[in-house]
């Protein structure tokens, strides 16, 4: 995948999204997340999700320590973050799963995956995808901004920046958009809107349009997918089609590239 990448540069001015803009939002539950079979996958994705909202506290209280000049709270805070970070379940599997491919044990491998799979589905949904629908590609990549998070008010921001290549041999227009934004504790949210970063980019044979924009989750992880709904501007008449966004993570933990899915 080319290099795409989200530099303070590229999120200068980002806004949280207006709840006044031109969107149309449907809130919706994910009822067969869980059956009720599933009670311990429950209990262990409810389990990640309390750890990780710990995990994110304590950045930010480290944080506050810094700027307020308290260096030796924030080196106690530090200490105790690295202990979380060598202790935290998800974060000690993808440790031992990174070093399993690494060294070929691809057994041991197979076995963190599955384990990975019951305490934190969500771990193995990378940040970012990559999908082509009839010639037009569609690339994404999502970080967590923690100067803009909230985790002691249940406020997680993330931004995405996505670039759009037209690998056809012809322009094509952008319309629409629809996002299906799921959190971790399995609602999701629907929404549509006119064009992208309030514009409708016509895209040429060849060339590439980017944007970044952001999305806000009350839990410390989530996803997101979609799709674009695009016009061929040289055909007289012809009809709209849809460009899938294949679904990328949205997480407070990010995600290790060599952990491929």
């Amino acid at each position: 995948m080319q290099s795409l990448s989200l530099s303070m540069r590229s999120l200068a001015g980002l806004r949280l999204p207006n709840p006044e803009a031109r969107v149309m939002r449907k809130r919706s539950e994910i009822v067969a997340c869980a059956s009720e079979g599933d009670s311990g996958s429950s209990s262990s994705s409810s389990s990640f999700i309390s750890r990780t909202q710990t995990y994110a506290l304590l950045k930010q209280q480290m944080e506050v320590a810094a700027k307020s000049e308290d260096y030796k709270e924030a080196a106690r805070i530090r200490d105790s973050i690295k202990l979380f970070e060598d202790e935290e379940p998800v974060l000690r599997l993808r440790r031992l799963l990174k070093e399993a491919i690494a060294e070929e044990r691809f057994q041991d491998a197979a076995s963190y995956r599955d384990e990975l799979k019951k305490i934190a589905p969500h771990s193995l949904l990378k940040c970012s995808s990559d999908a082509t629908t009839l010639g037009i590609r569609v690339q994404v990549r999502s970080v967590y901004i923690e100067g803009r998070s909230q985790p002691s008010k249940g406020l997680y921001f993330f931004a995405y920046r996505i670039r759009i290549t037209n690998t056809s041999d012809h322009p094509v227009q952008l319309l629409r958009r629809h996002w299906i934004i799921t959190d971790a504790n399995g609602r999701t949210e629907n929404v549509w809107g006119i064009g992208v970063v309030g514009e409708q980019p016509v895209i040429h044979p060849g060339t590439s349009f980017e944007y970044s924009s952001a999305c806000p989750l009350s839990t410390p992880n989530g996803r997101m997918e979609g799709d674009f709904e695009m016009i061929h501007i040289e055909s007289v008449g012809s009809r709209s089609f849809n460009v899938a966004i294949a679904p990328f993570s949205l997480s407070l933990l990010g995600d290790d590239d060599s952990l491929t899915i």
